[in-house]
């Protein structure tokens, strides 16, 4: 319930419920806030009893969490039977991310090299190719202009 609130905020809301409430009022407040949510509580558990009994029994395995729709996708997603894992473990980021930069930086790595060549063998010209050399080493600098600066 408190679990985002940290130790100075807690000591802040105390201070402030002396202040408010008084130190001869604080323990019947703090009474009737625990008795209230004990009742809300109970409340919804009711509420909770009385929607799964209505369901019947083909619901019995039904939870109130899955109506989250984070839960019930991540619920899904784990399920095994769309083959999502597979996939997931088929992709190697670390080893796209490298072949990318290789392409940027004009290396050649092992699987680009011999993709490479047949890819741009048999490109219509729309694709570019990103690991296509300068055609002059020398000019990788930009020309210094004094008058510019």
């Amino acid at each position: 319930m408190f679990n985002d609130i940290g130790p100075l905020e807690l000591i802040t809301l105390v201070v402030l419920a002396v202040l408010v409430f008084g130190p001869e009022k604080l323990p019947k407040v703090i009474q009737d806030v625990t008795r209230t949510i004990r009742k809300i509580r109970e409340f919804s558990e009711s509420a909770k009893q009385d929607i799964r009994q209505e369901l019947g029994p083909e619901f019995k395995d039904f939870e109130f969490e899955d109506l989250n729709p984070k839960t019930f996708i991540r619920k899904q997603l784990d399920n095994d039977e769309l083959g999502l894992k597979e996939i997931r473990n088929g992709f190697d980021l670390k080893k796209e991310m490298a072949e990318v930069t290789d392409a940027v930086h004009g290396r050649e790595s092992e699987s680009s090299s011999s993709s490479g060549s047949s890819d741009s063998a048999g490109s219509s010209g729309s694709r570019v190719d990103m690991t296509k050399k300068p055609e002059s080493p020398g000019d990788d600098r930009p020309v210094f202009d004094a008058d510019a600066t």
